[in-house]
């Protein structure tokens, strides 16, 4: 980069050096580590923002170095400074989290930031900057409207992925201007961050409708409204989970290149998506039975409790996730009006027992390969990866076993016209299980054992089996 007119290159944070905002960095990093941050923010609030961020910047515990930084801007500080120009950090954001910035980057020869008094941002920014380096005495980065005062008095303006309307306006306050465009956010990533493919687990509200042999088509009416509720109501608490959990994932090798993580997503939208997605699917539940809305908001709410605080727990976190799967099926129960049968809730009580187990055996498989002591953001240590894998075999053993005495119960006459021919769903189910705790010891399974059986060919073979042995059972083939 060619010599500049002004020796000083001014630099934004939020949203210019950082493909995120740190007010809500250290809000979601804040709630995560107390529960109570949100209602203590808005006693700090009282006190107006700057006094907000500095609670925030003590409550947080966001690390400088794992944050989303854009690396085209970081290359064209750096260029600027190697034709012999000065750079400066200047943020609305507070202080201490500016001055950790610019240690980890180490790319500024000086940082300026919210002091708990002033907000620096805006026509404060402008003043403060046209006073330490005079009236065009300054190139300006940013990427906001709130910049606009700023640019008005530097001697040059850099825009960063801002919008038409408003590089036309630095254009009209500005005489020099540049405009970067770094990056561009995709419908991909948000489609991502909303997880489709765990909608997968939402087809358990199916399930009483199918153990039940109710195949009406109102029955299948209230059970597909149901599967959208959940869908709904669950891509909300992932979009949360992803959002407290930034830091963890942001450590993660796999976890990081998620939507909020990486950046490719503002935080800002993520806050607004887990919102609106719950608003959502609770407008679709209107229409439902009340023991239907109480199970979605009994499920919504025991997912916020392990995204805050459960999944830090040992063994009372595996208990919840196959909980979580239970509740799927009670919700799919109280959705058609079908009864759940001690049978169904026992086998499903085992058995995804059994998969909650191996997802904490797979992380600490990965934590170990890794050479970590410990799973990031759970309660469990590698040394205790033989108890886990107990767990999982143990449980789901046993959910075979209550099979099997289902099948020999007076119930499965009633039902199905060749009951014997479920013996052999409960021989695959055993082999299943068993080829599931290989592959999960091995190594080859990385975080979610359903999205691990949706893609395995072997899974998929056993589950053609198990549906053509029920079909026969029930007469439909013989």
């Amino acid at each position: 980069m060619p010599k500049n007119s002004c020796e000083t290159l001014a630099v934004d944070l939020d949203g210019t050096l950082l493909r995120s905002d740190m007010l809500f960095e250290s809000f979601w990093s804040a709630f995560g580590l107390d529960w109570r941050s949100p209602f203590l923010s808005a006693a700090a609030l009282t006190g107006g923002l700057v006094s907000l961020k500095r609670y925030l910047a003590a409550a947080s515990d966001v690390d400088a170095a794992n944050l989303p930084y854009d690396a085209k801007v970081i290359s064209f500080i750096q260029e600027w400074r190697a034709s012999g120009g000065r750079t400066a950090l200047v943020t609305a954001s507070d202080q201490h989290i500016a001055d950790a910035i610019a240690v980890h980057l180490s790319i500024f020869d000086e940082v300026h930031g919210s002091d708990g008094k002033l907000n620096l941002k805006g026509e404060y920014k402008g003043q403060f900057l046209e006073k330490r380096f005079g009236s065009k005495g300054f190139a300006y980065m940013g990427d906001a409207k709130a910049d606009l005062p700023v640019w008005k008095r530097a001697a040059k303006a850099i825009t960063v992925n801002a919008p038409d309307a408003l590089r036309r306006e630095a254009e009209s306050v500005c005489e020099s201007v540049e405009h970067l465009e770094t990056d561009s956010n995709s419908i991909k990533s948000y489609l991502k961050a909303l997880r489709p493919h765990q909608w997968l687990k939402n087809t358990l509200v199916f399930l009483p409708m199918l153990a039940a042999h109710q195949l009406d088509n109102q029955t299948f009416l209230m059970a597909s409204l149901a599967f959208v509720c959940f869908s709904l109501i669950a891509s909300s608490a992932y979009v949360l989970n992803d959002l407290l959990d930034l830091e963890g994932d942001r450590a993660h090798p796999r976890k990081r290149f998620r939507p909020f993580a990486s950046g490719s997503i503002p935080i800002t939208h993520g806050t607004w998506m887990a919102a609106g997605l719950l608003i959502l699917g609770g407008l679709f539940a209107i229409s439902m039975s009340s023991s239907f809305q109480m199970s979605l908001i009994v499920y919504y709410l025991l997912t916020t409790a392990y995204s805050l605080s459960l999944k830090r727990r040992i063994a009372i976190d595996i208990y919840v996730l196959a909980g979580l799967y239970t509740a799927r099926i009670i919700a799919g129960a109280a959705a058609t009006g079908i009864p759940v049968s001690f049978w169904l809730l026992a086998f499903s009580a085992f058995f995804f027992l059994s998969l909650a187990a191996v997802k904490r055996q797979a992380e600490l498989i990965d934590s170990a390969g890794r050479n970590k002591l410990n799973a990031s953001g759970r309660g469990y240590y590698v040394d205790d990866l033989p108890i886990v894998a107990m767990i999982a075999t143990g449980a789901g053993y046993i959910s075979v076993l209550v099979m099997t005495l289902y099948v020999n119960s007076s119930a499965v006459v009633e039902l199905y016209a060749h009951p014997k021919a479920l013996w052999g769903v409960c021989a695959i189910l055993l082999y299943w299980i068993t080829h599931t705790l290989v592959a999960v010891h091995r190594g080859h399974m990385h975080d979610d054992p359903v999205i691990y059986a949706a893609k395995d060919r072997i899974s998929q073979i056993c589950l053609m089996i198990i549906l053509g042995l029920v079909l026969v059972a029930r007469g439909a083939v013989y």
